[in-house]
């Protein structure tokens, strides 16, 4: 008796946009700031060597600041814009619009977050889409929102409840960075989206597995908001604030294993993954986290050109490193890295919560 291949659903990428902000920002223009402990006391050594550490630790030369006129949803609506250009769909025909951020929409001139009514509900009517039945709703899960809101996305495809889905990351982080604190100098702005879409497939492809863990009992507080460093800066404003160094051993204790995990749960041989794409935080830390993710599986010599980086000229910009980062190498815009049909690829990330997420994907024919 011939055995039957039965045709499933999987949610594939069909199309995918970015913004980028104009504003340049080089290491350089930070040479003039007072940097303080978080103690409120003042770093004595020159802002030459800080800077030069920075650089040797993060290798971030430059990032990107949203301009003056805009906020978050403004990124977010030219990101879904470029995506629903490049899928080439109705956007009349989107089940859903799931926008991830953690800040709102913070104005240069008023550091209040402002959230109501919702990011996606903005960027729903800036994109002038009029069927009620596109449900646009937000998702705050520190840097990996965007790819959690990509597994909210998943269940809802494999359900049969949604066809298409957009699904977007935007952060304007230089608004809610202290210019005192030396961590300020990570952060940046900008946006990125894909399409959604459920593809019916004897093959697998698309979305094979994902893995989410939240550890808060010990780790809640690695990322958090807080007064200046400054004691004199007189502000009521709060700014994002971390624990470097705890948050490195957080995340160089759990992401490796959490990749391995969802790998191994997709069934895909390591020797098959093409690229992994991980939140650009901290090259170094990428670097030790990809390397502690093949020691693992007993691999000592990690692939040339696995992990593509922005980092050294993007900057952080938290939920939209990775669609960002995919959006540029799905359109060849990456010199040295591409993917094509059938290539297998891990998303990662890790930051507040502390929330860490895998996705293995296949790239469709």
């Amino acid at each position: 008796m011939n055995s039957v291949r039965q045709e499933s659903y999987y949610s594939v990428i069909t199309g995918s946009g970015r913004y980028i902000p104009d504003r340049i920002i080089k290491n350089e223009q930070f040479l003039d700031n007072e940097f303080f402990d978080n103690a409120g006391e003042k770093i004595t050594k020159s802002n030459d060597d800080i800077i030069d550490k920075f650089k040797q630790i993060t290798e971030i030369e430059e990032r990107r600041y949203i301009d003056d006129l805009h906020v978050t949803s403004d990124m977010g609506f030219f990101a879904a814009h470029d995506a629903i250009q490049s899928s080439g769909i109705d956007k009349e025909t989107l089940d859903y619009i799931i926008v991830a951020h953690n800040f709102g929409d913070v104005k240069k001139d008023n550091l209040k977050s402002d959230m109501v009514p919702t990011l996606a509900a903005r960027i729903k009517y800036k994109l002038g889409i009029e069927n009620p039945y596109t449900v646009a709703y937000d998702l705050a899960f520190g840097c990996p929102g965007w790819l959690q809101a990509i597994i909210h996305a998943d269940y809802f495809l494999k359900s049969g409840d949604a066809k298409k889905i957009l699904v977007i990351g935007a952060e304007a982080l230089s608004r809610v960075s202290d210019p005192h604190d030396i961590d300020s100098m990570l952060y940046s702005d900008g946006s990125g989206a894909v399409i959604l879409t459920a593809v019916k497939s004897d093959v697998p492809l698309g979305i094979l597995g994902h893995c989410t863990r939240s550890d808060t009992i010990q780790h809640a507080n690695l990322l958090r908001m807080e007064k200046s460093y400054n004691p004199e800066f007189g502000s009521d404003d709060i700014f994002l604030k971390m624990n470097g160094r705890k948050l490195y051993e957080y995340a160089l204790n759990t992401v490796p294993q959490s990749v391995k995990d969802c790998i191994d749960k997709s069934g895909v041989p390591i020797a098959m993954i093409k690229k992994v794409l991980i939140h650009q935080a901290n090259a170094k830390m990428d670097e030790a986290i990809l390397s502690r993710l093949f020691k693992l599986y007993g691999i000592e010599t990690i692939p040339v050109g696995i992990m593509p980086m922005t980092i050294s000229l993007l900057g952080n910009n938290s939920v939209a490193t990775i669609p960002v980062l995919y959006d540029l190498l799905v359109k060849g815009e990456l010199e040295g890295h591409h993917l094509s049909g059938g290539d297998y690829c891990v998303f990662a990330s890790v930051g507040a919560g502390m929330n860490v997420n895998v996705i293995v994907y296949r790239t469709p024919y």
